[in-house]
Parts: structure tokens; sequence; C-alpha cells
């Protein structure tokens, strides 16, 4: 059963657009809901208004408004219908749709992170195909949570926009860790929070394992830079956060902060985020075919110490040319010291005159 607080676009922004049906031809309607292959639902129930605008109910009452596609195409839907009413206006000397009717749309698709521009355009935020992962996750609110506020905030308020974005990376990772079965930290740093669910899901290029054969995608030199890559994105969004964000109390609102910074803080955060539960959810992941670790989170691979080396002698000299210690194994090292112990020993006799015929 749909629930309310779980649509992709509210009742209010769809009512938004009901409203106008008035002034648009019956058959227009019917036609722009079917070239999205919408059909009218069998068991809608006529409700109040006229009959254009049952005609858009009836359409209405068979999609999913939790489905991303659906939504996506039902938008589409709008768009055009916006669009016609604008030149049907303007055909008849009109200046098109209303300023103020404009502007109520506008406010009406803002509160679900769309954008009605100058053209009569709507712009979604990339991140409702979160919710179909999140969706089968018993522990997914915290995301769903910042999903709804990134769709609320995302078009007219980019710092709540951003705000929830830095949300959406914190709640990912500790789902992460959680389904990992590791402790999660409340106080902990997000970049820390980042590297850790990284890492028990062999995302961060420094704990990627080794493919059995060496050719394996996930063990590339080039995904393992685009991981590299990804998690300094993702700590961007907390840094872009934490200078113009929403979360901190503020001497002076920020300036020149704009509808494009929010969505590029939003299609990072969700491209991060997809990644790692698309990670988790896939049965052929490799993090569920490595072998069980002790290494704590956050904790990422060393390198193994060097074996220790023996005292470097000074170079050798004598009509041949000064040898490199660093180019000598540690044994042929070992043994050049024992030779010149011998030596040491050997001239300190002959200076004593304990080796007869021997001169200094």
């Amino acid at each position: 059963m749909t629930t309310a607080d779980r649509e992709l676009l509210s009742r209010t922004a769809r009512n938004a657009v009901r409203g106008l049906m008035s002034d648009l031809v019956a058959g227009a309607i019917g036609e722009y809901w079917e070239n999205e292959h919408f059909s009218q639902a069998p068991d809608f129930t006529s409700g109040d208004g006229g009959v254009r605008k049952q005609l858009f109910d009836s359409y209405a009452a068979s999609v999913d408004w939790t489905d991303n596609d659906q939504v996506t195409r039902a938008l589409r839907v709008f768009e055009s219908m916006l669009r016609r009413l604008d030149r049907e206006s303007r055909k008849s000397g009109g200046n098109g749709l209303p300023a103020d009717t404009v502007a109520d749309l506008r406010e009406a698709f803002a509160r679900d992170g769309c954008r009605l521009d100058d053209a009569l355009r709507l712009h979604t935020a990339r991140v409702a195909h979160l919710t179909v992962h999140a969706d089968a996750l018993s522990e997914a609110s915290g995301i769903h949570a910042e999903l709804e506020r990134v769709r609320r905030f995302g078009a007219d308020y980019p710092d709540d926009a951003i705000g929830a974005a830095k949300q959406l990376i914190e709640a990912t990772a500790k789902l992460v860790l959680l389904k990992r079965n590791l402790p999660v930290d409340e106080r902990q740093d997000l970049p820390v929070l980042i590297k850790q669910a990284q890492q028990v899901l062999h995302l961060h290029p420094a704990a990627a394992p080794p493919s059995r054969n060496g050719t394996g995608p996930d063990n590339a030199d080039s995904i393992k830079r685009i991981l590299g890559a990804l998690t300094s994105a993702a700590i961007g969004v907390a840094e872009l956060r934490n200078r113009y964000g929403t979360g901190h109390g503020r001497l002076a609102a920020p300036t020149g902060l704009g509808s494009r910074h929010a969505r590029f803080a939003v299609g990072t955060a969700a491209t991060w985020c997809e990644l790692m539960l698309d990670t988790l959810a896939d049965p052929d992941a490799p993090w569920r075919k490595a072998p069980a670790t002790t290494t704590p989170p956050g904790a990422l691979p060393q390198a193994q110490p060097e074996p220790p080396r023996a005292s470097t002698p000074a170079p050798l000299t004598g009509r041949s040319s000064p040898v490199a210690p660093q180019q000598l194994t540690v044994v042929t090292r070992q043994r050049l010291l024992d030779l010149l112990t011998v030596e040491k020993v050997w001239w300190g006799r002959v200076g004593r005159g304990a080796v007869p015929g021997a001169t200094v």
C-alpha cells in the first residue's frame, strides 16, 4: 500500500497540476497520460471536481507514486500539460500561465525536490534510485529520512540540500557497518566513517583484495583510482556542508550558493551511497568471498616491516671503484664485516711484531 510519507511526489504537487485541468481539453489530458504508457485505473471511483479533473484523477490513480520510473514518466506528463496550457494562453493573446500560478507550482514541486524552470521544464535531484535498495533493508529509516529531506529542499534551498546530502552519506555508512555486524560510533567523524564503510566492503583502494587470476575488475588499477576519487568526493561533501550547509550556527548566511551547487552535492552523495548499497546487496561482491579479518574498522592494511639489516660498513676502496652498501645483500654485508674484523686483527698482530717477516 502506498504511504504518503514515502511517495516521491506529494499529493500537494499533483493537486497543483490537477487544479489547472479545467483549462485543458479532455482529449489532451488523456493523450499526455497515454503517451507515457499510463492508462485509467480500472477500479477508479469518481470524486469531486468536473469531468476533466476526474479524468486526470483516473489516470493519476494508476501511478505508483513510490516508483522512481513511474514518477519520472508522470512528471513528463505534467510538464507537457503545463507547457500546453502556456502555449494556449499565448495563442489567444495572453501572456502564458499567470506568474502567481507558476509561483504556486514552483513552491509545490520544490517540497519534493523538483525545480520548475522558466521554460516550464521539471528537473529532479538524482537520489530516488537509492530507495530501491534501501527498501530491502530493515534499518534504512535514516536513509529514507535524508532522501525525503533532499527531495524537499533540493531545488530552492541549496544549503539545506547540502546538509541533507552529508547526512545521507553518514546514514549509509552507518548502515553498512551495522549490516556487517560492526560497532557504530555515533560520535565518529564522517571521513572516518566513510573509510570504515568502504573498507568493510573492500571498496577502499588501500583495502581492495587481489583478484584470484589477476584480471578481476574489482582489483583493476582504474577501479582503484575511481574509488580513491570517490572517497575524496564523499569527504568533500562533508567539508562543503561544514562551510555552506545547515547544521552549524553561522554568523552570516552563505553567499553565492545556488541550486547547481546543491545538485552537485546531492549527485555526489547519491553516487557514493548507490555504490555502497549496490555492493552491500550484491551476492557476488568481493567482500562476501574474502576471508574473515580481525582488522578493526578504520585501520587500513599496513605495509609489512622490512627485515632487520646489519650495520652498514664503510664503502670499500682500493684499486676498484667504491661499492654502494645498498647494492649488497644482508648476507654479503655480514661476510664483509667478518672479513674486515679478521683483517683488523691481522694488522694488529703485524704492528706488535707477532707475524714474522711482515712489515707495516
